[in-house]
C-alpha cells in the first residue's frame, strides 16, 4: 500500500514538473518573439506546434489516469459489497500486520 501511494506521489511529482517545463517553454517562446530571419520564425512555428501537442497528450494522459482510477473505485465499491466479510477480513489482516510493524519501531 505505501509502494502505491509512493509511485502515485511520484508520478503526481512527475506530472507537475512537466507542467512547469511546458509553462516555461510556453513563456520563453513568447518572450522570444517572432522577430528574425524566415528559418527562425519556422523554428517558431515548429516549437509552438510541439508545444500544443506535448500539452495535448498531457491532458489526454490525466484524463486517462482519472477514468482507470474512477473505474478502480467503482470495481473496489462493486466487489466490498458482494464480499462484505472478505473486505471486512482482509481491511482487519491489513491492520493488524500494520500494528505489528508500527509496534516494532
Amino acid at each position: 500500500m505505501a509502494d502505491n501511494n509512493t509511485f502515485n506521489a511520484d508520478k503526481e511529482q512527475l506530472l507537475d514538473e512537466v507542467r512547469n517545463v511546458l509553462n516555461n517553454t510556453e513563456e520563453l517562446l513568447a518572450s522570444a518573439g517572432d522577430n528574425g530571419s524566415e528559418k527562425a520564425r519556422e523554428l517558431h512555428l515548429k516549437l509552438q506546434n510541439n508545444l500544443k501537442l506535448a500539452k495535448d497528450r498531457l491532458l489526454d494522459a490525466e484524463k486517462a489516469a482519472l477514468a482507470r482510477a474512477k473505474e478502480a473505485a467503482k470495481v473496489t465499491d462493486q466487489y466490498v459489497h458482494t464480499h462484505p466479510w472478505k473486505a471486512i477480513g482482509l481491511a482487519a489482516a491489513v491492520a493488524f500486520l500494520l500494528g505489528l510493524l508500527v509496534s516494532r519501531r
